[in-house]
């Protein structure tokens, strides 16, 4: 229904499907799956919550979430997909991930991309979701390995997206 209402992408695993109905990353996986069935590229949204990542489990639920994410694809389709980190902790509190931050977890991204896809990982866009702002953008896309943003609630306000939009 959504190819057919005109979209062309779908996100999967974001973090309100992860809070809200429990997604689980093998779900994910299954809906990336699907996405590729419709004729849609998604974008697997990969984070961890406050919890672990106060408990340094960071890498672990990035990489399971990813593994799981892409694990039902072929390494081609791999090579279609977009992956976004959206830190949980996050979302809709204000708080957000260092640029030095972002670029070590998209580093790891990258670099688990590269096992999986060897001849498409470079081409693959990874990108950053955790409440991203006008104040913010600049930096976080600024950053190392840091490729585009993922805008959530500041798309809502003209003039912060035209903002972001100019950075």
């Amino acid at each position: 229904m959504a190819r057919d209402a005109g979209a062309h992408y779908a996100l999967v695993g974001n973090s309100e499907s992860r809070l809200v109905f429990g997604e689980t990353a093998e779900q994910a996986g299954r809906k990336v799956q699907a996405c590729f069935r419709a004729g849609l590229t998604p974008m697997l949204c990969v984070g961890e919550t406050l919890e672990e990542r106060e408990s340094g489990d960071t890498e672990i639920v990035v990489l399971r979430q990813l593994r799981a994410g892409l694990s039902g694809i072929e390494p081609a389709q791999i090579a279609h997909v977009l992956v976004a980190y959206e830190p949980v902790w996050a979302i809709g509190t204000g708080k957000n991930a260092t640029p030095e931050d972002a670029s070590r977890v998209h580093r790891l991204i990258r670099y688990e991309l590269k096992l999986m896809c060897p001849d498409k990982y470079s081409a693959i866009p990874i990108l950053y979701g955790g409440s991203v702002n006008r104040g913010n953008a600049p930096q976080l896309l600024a950053a190392p390995e840091v490729e585009g943003v993922l805008v959530g609630g500041a798309s809502l306000d003209p003039e912060a997206w035209s903002s972001i939009v100019r950075t």
